[in-house]
């Protein structure tokens, strides 16, 4: 996958990091339901981000591509909470946030690309 897809490769990443911070915590006794928004919202960015590449059409495209902008916003929910929470350590939490604040910005920048290309394209 190395170099194919920036998205699909940082959110593929980012996916196993959350399995592993999800597999982490709950050795450490933390509210199973807590992690398990985590672990869906982390994890969803990714696999949405490949639907959308496999998307059949333009809105097809924009739909997932936009499901996958809305998990990485309820993924930095859920990491501030649990820093704040001091479920997880100040630096583990930065290293999270950092990573998924680019996958938002990544996802907001694709999106806002692609329906300028679209509106451009209805006007040609």
């Amino acid at each position: 996958m190395k170099g194919d897809n920036i998205i699909l490769e940082k959110s593929y990443n980012f996916a196993l990091r959350i399995i592993k911070l999800y597999q982490h915590l709950r050795t450490q006794k933390v509210e199973r339901e807590l992690i398990i928004q985590l672990l869906k919202s982390g994890t969803s960015i990714g696999s949405n981000a490949e639907e959308a590449v496999g998307a059949q059409s333009r809105s097809d495209f924009i739909h997932k591509a936009g499901i996958a902008y809305k998990e990485s916003r309820e993924t930095l929910y859920w990491l501030r909470l649990f820093k704040d929470a001091d479920i997880i350590d100040e630096k583990l939490a930065q290293s999270f946030l950092s990573d998924a604040e680019e996958l938002k910005k990544i996802l907001s920048s694709i999106l806002e690309n692609y329906k300028r290309n679209q509106l451009v394209n209805m006007v040609s």
